[in-house]
């Protein structure tokens, strides 16, 4: 029972190439319905390893991983398979580069050792997820417009990249102010 919620984990990396060839062979409706079972594994993953008292280090690493892959390996096929603007995949590949950039950038040069993540960097991730699910939803048939909530993507997902630059700028600053000259 202890490596249950990192086999669910597990099966959110097994689904997402899945997914992924889904959108590209234009199996709109397939990539619609395994993304919300992979959805599911997210949910899931965590009530086990709460319910179960079982959290592991391991699982705190594989379970963001596993996100932010299935995440973006999505707006890359998207882009792929023209579904949308190549500029909007490269909006939510920066902002996560930016990210990871500062965030290395703190850790081998300053002392900073943890940047945690906002409620603008949660909110844009839950957009890009209803973003995503609502193109593949469009792209299977459904009548209802993709466009406001890519639009709404784009939004929160520049300004999460805005707020997450100034928030690590400030982190950065005081930490290199706390190191005596």
């Amino acid at each position: 029972m202890k490596i249950l919620p990192n086999l669910i984990t597990a099966l959110r990396f097994a689904l997402t190439p899945v997914i992924v060839l889904a959108i590209l062979h234009g199996e709109w409706n397939m990539a619609f319905w395994i993304s919300i079972a992979a959805g599911i594994t997210d949910v899931l993953d965590g009530l086990a390893a709460r319910g179960l008292h079982v959290s592991s280090r391991i699982g705190s690493y594989l379970d963001p991983i596993a996100d932010k892959l299935l995440l973006t390996l999505i707006y890359l096929a998207f882009g792929i398979a023209l579904a949308i603007p190549w500029w909007m995949v490269a909006l939510v590949f920066g902002r996560d580069l930016f990210i990871v950039a500062m965030a290395a950038y703190g850790f081998f040069f300053t002392t900073v050792r943890d940047f945690p993540p906002t409620v603008w960097g949660k909110l844009s991730t839950f957009v890009q997820i209803i973003a995503a699910l609502a193109v593949m939803n469009n792209r299977g048939g459904s009548s209802i417009p993709a466009g406001p909530f890519l639009w709404t993507m784009v939004a929160t997902t520049a300004w999460s990249g805005i707020h997450y630059g100034w928030r690590g700028l400030k982190m950065l600053h005081a930490a290199r102010a706390a190191v005596p000259s």
